[in-house]
């Protein structure tokens, strides 16, 4: 090594450090935001299951709520023979560096409307 090349390696290092910190601190934080988009995934289709099997609409949306991340928003509607469940929460980190985590499920009524459950068809 010459002399004049001393110190390079403490420069490089001292450069390097804050960007391979900066990306494991973005690799925590994508895999932490993945974690909560798979469990308001999870969430929408509890809560369509729920729904679908004629429970009633708060329970439907209790069960999407036990699934889903701290703070989550659950919507239940119906439309048709459709139960439709959205999930809406914001991603980890603070306030959620602006990006919003969604997640929707549907599942077929098992009591269509029109239908007399009594004998499972038209009334």
């Amino acid at each position: 090594m010459r002399r004049s090349d001393r110190g390079f390696v403490t420069v490089e290092a001292a450069m390097v450090l804050p960007v391979v910190a900066l990306f494991t601190v973005t690799l925590l934080w994508a895999l932490a935001a993945a974690a909560a988009q798979i469990r308001c995934v999870d969430a929408a289709r509890a809560g369509a299951r729920a729904a679908a099997r004629s429970e009633p609409v708060a329970a439907a949306e209790g069960a999407a709520r036990a699934a889903a991340p701290e703070g989550a928003r659950v919507s239940v509607t119906r439309s048709g023979e459709l139960w439709r469940v959205t999930v809406e929460v914001a991603a980890p980190g603070p306030r959620g560096m602006g990006l919003t985590l969604r997640a929707a499920a549907a599942a077929l009524a098992e009591d269509p409307v029109g239908e007399d459950p009594a004998v499972g068809g038209p009334p």
